[in-house]
Order: structure tokens, then sequence, then C-alpha cells
């Protein structure tokens, strides 16, 4: 075996076993005050699980309003994800991936399509695109777009292997990219 058949293969595996370790990390525990509001439930009588619930739901609500708690449905963490899309940002978004009651995992978000809001190349003639949602993306090969990129261009951004992206412009060719904004 050639050394760089030996070093992709260790890429490889250990690039397996770090997403097996994360896959096992353990769920969050569940925020204090939402704990307290669960336990209200447990009381059988009414006056007293009333009193709970009013208790744990002013403490919910005041832990909200001093930013200690937050509270987002799907659609919420759906759009949170794609705006870090293709940023570097480690283990940050796994706090969503806890099962949710269904059994199943919040959903991967594996590609997103932006409209251009400007476009220009670097020093190396690389296309360097701003998306209308702030998104910075640079194309970090030497391929050729046929058709350059202008404002209402539409791109549509894949995750490729090993942390790398590929970028298409208005249906062309595709280019590998990354993100730095």
């Amino acid at each position: 075996m050639r050394a760089n058949t030996k070093i992709m293969a260790l890429a490889a595996s250990a690039a397996l076993l770090a997403g097996a370790a994360r896959a096992e990390a353990p769920a969050p525990a569940r925020a204090d005050v939402l704990q307290k509001l669960s336990a209200c439930r447990g009381l059988a009588e009414d006056a007293a699980r009333l009193a709970c619930f009013d208790a744990a739901t002013a403490a919910m609500d005041a832990a909200e309003k001093k930013g200690d708690l937050v509270v987002m449905d799907r659609g919420q963490i759906r759009e949170a994800k794609r705006q870090a899309f293709g940023l570097e940002l480690g283990g940050a978004f796994r706090i969503f991936d806890r099962a949710s009651a269904d059994g199943g995992k919040s959903e991967e978000i594996d590609e997103v399509t932006l409209t251009v809001a400007r476009a220009s190349r670097d020093r190396e003639g690389h296309w360097v695109l701003t998306a209308t949602d702030g998104q910075v993306w640079r194309q970090i090969d030497g391929e050729r777009v046929n058709e350059a990129p202008k404002q209402g261009s539409k791109m549509e951004i894949r995750k490729a292997s090993l942390g790398s992206f590929f970028l298409k412009v208005d249906g062309q060719r595709a280019i590998r990219a990354r993100r730095e904004q």
C-alpha cells in the first residue's frame, strides 16, 4: 500500500470514528425551570397543582425574558441551521439533535438555495459571492464559471466530502467554495 493510500484510509477512519463518537454523545439535560414545570403534573391536589403551574410558568417566563432560557420551535431551529450552513461551528447545533417525541432526530441541512446580492472576484480571479441574507461564499478551486454571477442569480450550495461544499450558480457546473461569513 502506498503512503498516500494509507493516509487517506487513516483520514477516512478518523472521520468515521469522530462521527460515531459525536452520535453517542448524551443529550443535554432539561433546563431546571422546565423540569419544575413538568413536576407540577405529578401533584394530585388541584389547588396545589395549579399553584405549582402558576409559579413554574412565572419562573419560566422570567428566565426567558432574562435570556437564561431560549424556546425555539422546529421551524426556528431549521432556519437557524440554514443561516449557519457552511460555518465551522463545531458541535454548536448538537443541542438540537435530541430525539423528538416520535423517536426521530432533527433533520440535517445538506443544501441551501440563496440569491446573489453581489458578485466580485478576488486577486486570484476566484468568485466571492454575497447572498441577500448576508452569507459570503468564496470559490476555492480554479474551475471556470461560464456565465458570470450577477445580482439576482440563484446559488445552490450543497455539502461535499470532508467538510467542503459545491456551489452552482444558475445551474452551471459546480465549483468548490467555502463560507466566509
